[in-house]
Parts: C-alpha cells; sequence; structure tokens
C-alpha cells in the first residue's frame, strides 16, 4: 500500500498543469481564472458534451487542469465498442483541432470499462490527474471536476486516495428525479442514463465517500433546451466551431429519421450546466446564484441504480432550476467572440 501511494505521489509532483493563455484575448484584461477546472465527459456519445466543453474552453474565469475521454455503458449504441473511453479522446483532439487549439490542454485517457467492485479503483490516466491535481498544496484556486458521464474516474480517484474529498467539489449530471421534488418524464426508464453507465461508482462515491457533491439530476438537465432554430441562427455561422457543433446534431437528427422517430425541434444540452455553474458564478460572494438548489441528504444508490432514503447521508445540493437564459447566451455570445477574433 504503501509503494502504491508513493506512485500516487510521483504522479502528483510530474502532473504538468494545462494552464495557458485565455482562448478569448479580448475578456484577459478584466477576468482572471478563479477556479480549476478537470473535465470529464463520454465524448464519444451524446454530442451535448461537445457543446460543454466548447463553452468551458471559452470561458476564462475557470483554468481547464486536464479533460478527461470516459466510457460509456457497454453497448451503447452511440459507440458498440470496448475501447469508448479511447474514442472519446480522440473526439476532444478532434475538437481542439476544429478550433486550432491543438496540444493547448492536457488531454486524458479514463478507463475503458466501470468499476469491477467497490473497493478496486481503476488506475488510469483520467483518474492519475484528478488525484494529482487534487493534492497540490501550493493551489490556491478551487477545484471542481465537472462530469457530464458516468462516475468512474471520480470513483476511482477517491479510491486511489481518499484524501481529496475535502479537496475538490464534484458536479455531476445524473440520477433520475428524486420523488419529493419532481415527476419523471413521459416513458421514463428508472435508470438514469448516466447513473446506469456505472452503477458501483456512483455507489463509491454516494454511498461510501465523502465528496462533496453538485447534482445536477435529470429533471433538471432535461430544462436545458435548445431549439433547431436557435441551433442554425446562433451557433451554425459561427466558423469551423460552429458549423462543426452544428453538424454534429444534424447527423443524429438525420439518423433517428432513418428509425421514424419524431424528435421535434429541441435538443437538450444537458452537460452545459457544468460550465453555469462554475464559469458563470456570480461576482461577489461567488455561487451560481441564478440557479436554486435544495440541500438533501445523500441517497444511498442501490444495484438497480436508485435511489434509498439515508437519513444519516451528508448533505449534498440538488439543483432543481437552472438558469438557461445566462447559460445559453454566454455560450453564444462567447462563440461569436471566438469566431470574430480569427
Amino acid at each position: 500500500m504503501k509503494s502504491f501511494f508513493n506512485i500516487v505521489s510521483f504522479f502528483a509532483a510530474m502532473a504538468v498543469s494545462a494552464q495557458s493563455p485565455p482562448v478569448i484575448s479580448e475578456m484577459d484584461k478584466y477576468i482572471k481564472p478563479r477556479y480549476r477546472v478537470i473535465v470529464d465527459n463520454d465524448f464519444g456519445g451524446d454530442p451535448d458534451g461537445l457543446f460543454q466543453l466548447v463553452h468551458q474552453i471559452l470561458s476564462p474565469s475557470t483554468e481547464i487542469r486536464g479533460i478527461i475521454g470516459s466510457h460509456l455503458k457497454p453497448g451503447d449504441a452511440f459507440d458498440k465498442s470496448n475501447i469508448t473511453a479511447e474514442n472519446a479522446v480522440k473526439k476532444i483532439n478532434e475538437t481542439l483541432e476544429v478550433m486550432n487549439l491543438k496540444n493547448r490542454f492536457n488531454v486524458l485517457q479514463g478507463s475503458n470499462d466501470p468499476l469491477k467492485d467497490l473497493k478496486t479503483p481503476n488506475i488510469s490516466e483520467g483518474a492519475k490527474d484528478i488525484v494529482a491535481e487534487a493534492m497540490k498544496a501550493d493551489e490556491k484556486n478551487p477545484l471542481f471536476i465537472v462530469c457530464g458521464a458516468g462516475l468512474t474516474e471520480v470513483a476511482s480517484a477517491y479510491l486511489m486516495e481518499p484524501k481529496i474529498a475535502d479537496k475538490i467539489v464534484v458536479v455531476w449530471i445524473g440520477g433520475p428525479e428524486y420523488p419529493d421534488l419532481a415527476t419523471p418524464p413521459p416513458g421514463y426508464t428508472p435508470l438514469e442514463y448516466n447513473l446506469g453507465i456505472d452503477i458501483k461508482a456512483a455507489q463509491v462515491v454516494f454511498n461510501e465517500s465523502n465528496l462533496n457533491i453538485w447534482q445536477i439530476p435529470r429533471n433538471a438537465y432535461r430544462q436545458t433546451l435548445m431549439s433547431y432554430a436557435e441551433l442554425v441562427t446562433k451557433v451554425k455561422p459561427e466558423g469551423k466551431t460552429g458549423a462543426y457543433l452544428t453538424k454534429k446534431i444534424e447527423d443524429l437528427m438525420e439518423m433517428v429519421q432513418k428509425f421514424n422517430l419524431k424528435i421535434g425541434e429541441t435538443y437538450i444540452m444537458g452537460d452545459s450546466p457544468l460550465v453555469l455553474l462554475t464559469a458563470l458564478q456570480s461576482s461577489f460572494e461567488a455561487d451560481p446564484s441564478s440557479s436554486s438548489y435544495v440541500i438533501k441528504n445523500a441517497p444511498k444508490i442501490n444495484d438497480s441504480g436508485l435511489y434509498e432514503y439515508n437519513p444519516k447521508g451528508r448533505n449534498i445540493r440538488v439543483y432543481t432550476q437552472l438558469d438557461t437564459r445566462l447559460m445559453f447566451e454566454d455560450f453564444y455570445s462567447k462563440l461569436k467572440l471566438f469566431n470574430n477574433k480569427k
């Protein structure tokens, strides 16, 4: 065990900061980084994660210290391979190349597999980066792990080094509705998508750890609707990046038509709250003050991926209402600024 922690310490000492100048230079004079973030997402799946990644990159108040490509659930329709984390990394690099930002950020691969049990971490480059960044003693800016996928990397990092628990905030898109807060959507599945990617990892994070959690469950992230008209008029015209993101959604819309699915004219940008709750906090008495949350006892996650009430659970934030106006208008404006700088 001692040798294992020596390995972790080595990676902490050797970790390279991804600190770099702001992407939009016009904002540099007035805005400085006040938070560190590690972005953890299944970028080979739902393209909403790519929108979140671009938005996070364009937000100068958060300094990206790592971008982790995470795995999907085995057999996922977006990628049925057994190397979904590896393919997620390819999507990250593809996006950075489109933005002409190749090699500007620390891109890391997560595990291709979910946890096998509640005690054994999947030791990946992504999990090691979380530990290394969290354990830096000389950093003053708080560290957020913004996760729009399963919790494999977060759980693994905690199992590798439990001391990270009081050094990070985990902002997680995932989990079903709480019965006392919201009604599930029509035709819902009891097992929510992101939680279902790795139930054991969710059990580690919610049941076994004392990690600080800000949760955006399904009823909240479903509020983040972007219309196709907005996509075409506010995203698509904004250079290579806007066209690239738009094509990702249009390709998906075209694909589902082959199965005679009518998905209407909106798309859920469910990972974008990760930017809203970190980069877009209030100036003074900093907090995501335009969005609403309740404090709840962390539930127990059972083996089916469902909540069980836990009166002894630690307090966590559960977001109920999101400021989508601020979130989307900020994204559209930054995309325009980024395109205009070229």
